[in-house]
């Protein structure tokens, strides 16, 4: 008997077992209420009602209909799509296969609105060490690049050569997603023109950075966040663009996301012609000899006409994936790939004058091809700590590695010359193989005190190393033969090593907070040229003495201050603060500065990079203010820098000429001894009705230079400014048009004095396919004004010149959404900042 129930317990037992495991198929339909159109990618989530963890889930298809299995059990059904009313059916038990028949959503009004105003409007958040433009609707940059959508920042300026400014200092560093990313490329912005516009999400403009951020860069820090998705299912948009000059693109990001993972990805591939113009007018002066002769110039003046076209293409991806371990930990690790192929060809007529009169003209041709590829592996630990998601240890790992062939012809003739016998030109070859490294390692930790208080500390190491093989071939104008220029080919081995630790604490103390940091870094840059001359024909080359195997070490305390006080903040949404920021920043000179063979891509001027160079060191004061109203948004600040050691580029005369008697100018840059710089900015945001919005800043800034190079003086001191403005209006039938304008002051230094530039945008979209796809068609630089015109002048010349980067540009494009069919709203995200602790 005992051995009958036994038997029959387990039975049940085993049979509830079987029961329970077992898996049953739900199904159903999701349509618009009132429409009965069907949403497709809406979502359904399954949660457990007792603890609310997501146990399954799926999305519609075109027809609205959903369909997936989950194991016998009760549990809540939650169906949502983004700026619909969600509908939710609590305690469901599934014993068998189910059907919920039709479920009507309803389009919710209120969250339409607020996500419709965040996704057309810029807004600004003030936090302790930095400033949050979450990224609008900006018709402007539609088809256009990161770089492009970087220009309407305020405080940002980019300009005609694709260099990046804060406040009008280039030393800015760029960061992706809070770290150096290879999308930014290696110590440059060059991929920055060729990530879609479409992919920031918002842009933190770090002037006061905090001790977590490395110390590099004296202006400041941007940090390019890029959109990743949260919505449950799979989703994405992809961008057609074409344009004129030829411009020719498809970019597509993807998301699909499950309970325990998120598969994200973003394609891009690009074609384009971006023909480029210069102009140079240069006017020679006779120079003395130590003895006191004279040495007249060859020819007075030279006059050259530069147009090159440019042909580009590039290809690049990211793919990754998060998963997630349990609810305390996850990891993510990612890809990214980038492939351009450059084609330029340059033109270059040259007329040389004496007394006004045209004695001879050539025409310079340049074939310059250019291949790089580049990728970065990434990966990223997080782990929590209890029930506190503040309590927390991150860690990161970073790759990149980056391979670019370069290979240039140029040839010289004559058009015209009123020499008898005339000097032949040489024809010379280029071979540029360049390749470079990178490793980061970066740990950080976090540890909430009480409420209102954070203790931080971490570790990041930065290792870098670049291999730059250059050859240049010359004709032998006596056999014809090319043969290697030995003087100047070399191969160039440049490293650069950085690791620091720091520690921060911050509290909030009712209105008034603040972070006070202190990082510790050490600085490594080490070099080998290696070259067929001896390091004294190499001195005599260069005209100053240079060491052909360094080992510099720099250790440094760089020490930060960030406080905000809340002056106001009510219910309506009306905020005033104050903040004040202390940092201290270097300066690393980067391997192109300190590389002293000259570039080839003029035989009259050229660069030099200085092996001598140190690091620069600077100190930044920023007092900051923010007004908010429920129309109106007033942010300015003041700020005061004072470097050290600062870089600057000068030009003089190498004593050196040409085979036809030309004096070659080179460009190089030096330490100066110091460089003060104080400014003021200002920025409005103004939306008095839906149907309209204003956006408007102002930089005012004076700096001050002092030093000398080879005896020469190169102090200066100037003022200047920069200016844009910006204003959208929604039309009937759903169109907008947005027209944006920048305006960059007069500037001036030691040597050259550079003209104001004007330029315009003009743009107009409309929502089609039931607001699931947008149309936009724009013009930047409608006026095509946006030329660097400048005059240098020193003791050997004076040289007027204009230059073109990129002229005027038409593109339509078309960006179609899928499971987006409104604008989703600002999801957290990665921002590598001090949220806690915000105004």
């Amino acid at each position: 008997m005992r051995k009958i129930i036994i038997t029959s317990f387990l039975t049940i037992f085993l049979s509830f077992f079987a029961f329970a495991q077992k898996e049953f198929t739900v199904s159903g339909k999701i349509f618009e209420e009132g429409t009965n159109i069907p949403l497709e990618w809406a979502t359904v989530v399954v949660t457990n009602p007792s603890d609310g963890k997501i146990v399954n889930g799926g999305t519609a298809n075109e027809k609205g209909v959903f369909k997936f299995n989950v194991n016998a059990g009760t549990y809540n059904f939650s169906f949502d799509f983004i700026s619909f009313k969600k509908v939710t059916i609590n305690n469901k038990t599934i014993s068998e296969d189910f059907n919920f028949g039709t479920i009507y959503l309803k389009e919710d009004t209120t969250t339409l609105e607020e996500v419709e105003l965040i996704a057309e409007k810029t807004t600004v958040e003030i936090k302790l060490d930095k400033k949050v433009y979450n990224i609008g609707k900006d018709l402007t940059t539609a088809g256009g690049t990161v770089s492009d959508a970087l220009n309407n920042v305020p405080s940002v300026t980019v300009d005609v050569e694709g260099a990046i400014s804060l406040r009008g200092n280039e030393n800015v560093r760029i960061l992706i997603n809070g770290k150096p990313s290879a999308m930014a490329g290696f110590g440059d912005s060059n991929i920055l023109s060729q990530l879609p516009a479409e992919a920031i999400e918002r842009v933190e403009v770090i002037t006061s950075p905090s001790a977590r951020y490395d110390a590099e860069g004296t202006a400041g820090i941007l940090n390019i966040i890029l959109r990743q998705k949260e919505t449950l299912g799979f989703n994405g948009s992809v961008t057609l663009t074409a344009g004129n000059p030829d411009n020719v693109g498809v970019s597509a990001a993807l998301n699909f996301r499950r309970e325990k993972y998120n598969l994200f990805s973003n394609f891009g591939w690009r074609y384009f012609d971006a023909p480029r113009t210069s102009f140079l007018d240069v006017n020679y002066f006779d120079t003395t000899n130590d003895d006191g002769t004279i040495n007249e110039p060859q020819f007075r003046r030279i006059v050259e006409n530069q147009e090159v076209e440019r042909l580009n293409r590039n290809y690049n991806a990211n793919i990754g994936m998060e998963y997630f371990l349990d609810d305390t930990s996850s990891i993510t690790g990612s890809l990214f790939y980038n492939f351009g192929s450059d084609a330029d060809v340059s033109l270059n007529e040259s007329e040389r004058l004496n007394n006004n009169v045209i004695v001879e003209e050539t025409l310079r041709r340049e074939k310059e091809t250019e291949k790089d590829n580049s990728y970065q592996i990434a990966l990223n630990y997080v782990k929590t700590f209890g029930d506190d998601r503040d309590h927390k240890l991150t860690v990161d790992f970073q790759y990149e590695n980056d391979n670019e062939d370069g290979f240039t012809y140029l040839n010289e003739d004559y058009v015209f010359t009123s020499q008898t016998n005339p000097e032949a030109f040489q024809i010379e070859q280029e071979f540029t193989d360049e390749k470079q490294k990178e490793y980061l390692v970066q740990a950080d930790y976090v540890l909430p005190l009480g409420e209102d208080s954070r203790f931080e500390a971490g570790y990041r190491g930065n290792f870098e190393n670049s291999v730059t093989d250059y050859q240049l071939d010359q004709e032998n104008l006596l056999t014809g033969a090319l043969e290697i220029n030995e003087s100047i080919s070399n191969i160039f081995d440049y490293t650069e090593n950085v690791n620091a630790i720091y520690t921060q604490y911050g509290s909030k103390l009712g209105k008034f907070s603040f972070l006070l940091g202190l990082r510790l870094e050490n600085t490594q840059l080490k070099g080998k040229i290696d070259s067929r001359l001896t390091e004294q024909e190499l001195n005599e080359n260069f005209g100053f003495p240079i060491d052909t195997d360094f080992d510099n070490n720099y250790l440094g305390l760089f020490p930060t201050v960030n406080l905000i006080y809340n002056l106001n903040t009510t219910e309506s949404g009306d905020e005033e603060s104050i903040t004040l920021g202390y940092n201290r920043r270097i300066n690393r000179p980067r391997g192109w500065f300190i590389n002293p063979f000259p570039s080839r891509s003029s035989r009259t001027n050229i660069f030099q990079g200085n092996p001598n160079l140190n690091p620069a060191f600077s100190s930044t004061f920023d007092l900051g203010y923010l007004k908010r109203w429920e129309k109106l948004t007033l942010t300015t600040s003041v700020y005061y820098q004072h470097e050290t050691d600062s870089f600057e580029r000068v030009q003089e005369n190498t004593g050196q000429q040409t085979t036809d008697g030309i004096d070659i100018i080179r460009t190089i840059p030096i330490n100066l001894s110091t460089n003060k710089r104080t400014g003021a900015e200002l920025g409005l945001m103004y939306n008095p009705e839906k149907w309209l919005r204003l956006n408007s800043s102002v930089n005012f800034y004076q700096f001050e230079t002092e030093g000398e190079f080879n005896g020469v003086d190169y102090g200066a001191k100037n003022t200047s400014w920069f200016a844009r403005f910006s204003s959208k209006i929604s039309l009937p039938l759903e169109i907008d048009w947005q027209t944006s304008a920048f305006y960059r002051g007069a500037v001036q230094d030691a040597q050259s004095d550079t003209d104001g530039i004007f330029s315009l945008d003009l743009a107009f979209s409309k929502e089609i396919l039931n607001k699931n796809a947008t149309l936009s068609f724009n013009v930047r630089d409608l006026l095509n004004s946006r030329k660097r015109k400048s005059t240098t002048t020193t003791d050997f010349f004076e040289r007027y010149s204009e230059f073109q980067w990129r002229q005027r540009q038409i593109n339509v494009s078309l960006t179609y959404r899928f499971n987006q069919k409104k604008k989703p709203q600002r999801n957290g995200g990665f921002d590598g900042g001090d949220d806690e602790f915000e105004g």
